[in-house]
């Protein structure tokens, strides 16, 4: 027994067509079978055809009022399968090509035949002008680079079109003939149960034609292979989630340049550590300053500031230098830095610092030799 066309597209029976448009692009793209893992093709291809099939009916008013009325009986009684999808506006939801090209985004330059209303043929027919790859590339910065923000030469490899074949691959002047394997059309047509589905064709690679006497300059390719230097503006803040965005400086296509997209590396410092906006640092404190207090230099990432480290300070107190951060790189507000204080115990003592000390444990009334005392006591009790 068949399904509600409403349940199966998951809207309420009083949905507006753009609703249930709406409602089947979701599910088209969900459960394409080239967009799932392959043990789970084959119930893919039935929730497929079923949920077209709701929205072959659905979507067109006669059809829908004939289903509203009289359920799957109506339907079945007046058109056949293959008439359930004419009429039915694919393309309004998917773009003027149809939902072939939307699916090709995904899979390269597969198009895929849906109940035969692709219109992938007529797009083979033609010379397609491609826009170039997009490039990724990685940049180090140190983290005084990414506080300031700076501007890098970096050299990029990368393809560009070939001026001298036009991006064709074949020799100027010489002559392409129509390829034989697909007739000029660029796309071979597969059949696989349910679906047709047109595949660039091998033989050409797409174009239509064969090149007869490649160029020889890029070897019938249609690009060449150059290493640009590119001049890039990295802002203050980046880290290392940053990517940055460089438009037109990607491949080179016949349909315009692709993009530089930059990824940030901030390397370690030796100081500092980061956490989002704000930085940390440890200072060593001697006990003397710590314990009656003292002004400070401490670094930070914007020059040398004074801090005051007040008297009783504990070692591991924390101290915040607000404003001395990072600055954030949308909005430009700083961050803060936190300084961590690690008491510096002298390693060597004078003599004469040694008694000093001696005499300011005696006066706090800490035994500082026990050891010492333990042994005094021994010897009074064996020569008593």
């Amino acid at each position: 027994m068949k399904k509600d066309y409403y349940e199966i597209l998951g809207v309420p029976r009083q949905s507006a067509l753009p609703e249930i448009k709406k409602a089947y692009r979701s599910l088209a793209l969900k459960f394409h079978p080239d967009r799932v893992p392959e043990g789970e093709k084959k119930e893919a291809e039935e929730k497929f055809k079923e949920i077209s099939e709701a929205y072959g009916v659905l979507s067109d008013p006669q059809k829908r009022s004939l289903y509203d009325q009289y359920g799957h009986a109506g339907i079945d009684r007046n058109y056949t399968a293959d008439d359930i999808f004419k009429g039915a506006d694919f393309s309004s939801i998917f773009g003027e090509a149809g939902l072939g090209d939307v699916f090709s985004q995904f899979f390269g330059d597969a198009a895929f035949d849906i109940f035969g209303g692709s219109s992938s043929g007529q797009r083979g027919s033609r010379k397609r002008h491609q826009r170039g790859r997009d490039i990724q590339y990685e940049v180090d910065v140190s983290l005084e680079e990414a506080f300031t923000g700076i501007k890098k030469k970096i050299q990029i490899p990368r393809n560009e079109y070939c001026t001298h074949c036009q991006g064709s691959g074949a020799k100027a002047g010489s002559h392409m003939k129509t390829c034989s394997t697909c007739g000029g059309r660029g796309q071979v047509m597969m059949a696989s149960g349910f679906f047709r589905m047109a595949q660039t064709c091998s033989a050409c690679g797409g174009q239509g034609q064969i090149i007869t006497e490649y160029c020889p300059e890029c070897h019938g390719k249609g690009y060449l292979r150059v290493t640009r230097n590119i001049d890039v503006g990295i802002p203050p803040g980046v880290d290392n989630s940053s990517r940055l965005r460089v438009r037109g400086e990607g491949e080179i296509g016949s349909g315009g340049a692709g993009d530089l997209f930059l990824y940030i590396h901030v390397l370690d410092h030796e100081t500092f550590k980061r956490d989002g906006n704000d930085i940390y640092m440890p200072l060593e404190v001697s006990f003397i300053k710590a314990a009656l207090g003292a002004e400070m230099s401490v670094p930070t990432l914007n020059g040398q500031v004074s801090m005051k480290i007040p008297a009783g300070t504990q070692s591991g107190k924390v101290f915040r230098l607000k404003g001395k951060g990072m600055p954030d790189v949308h909005m430009g507000a700083q961050g803060d830095q936190y300084v961590t204080i690690m008491l510096q115990v002298p390693t060597k003592l004078s003599p004469e610092q040694r008694e000093l000390l001696e005499k300011f444990a005696e006066i706090s009334g800490e035994d500082v030799t026990p050891m010492a005392k333990s042994l005094k006591e021994k010897i009074k009790k064996v020569f008593k």
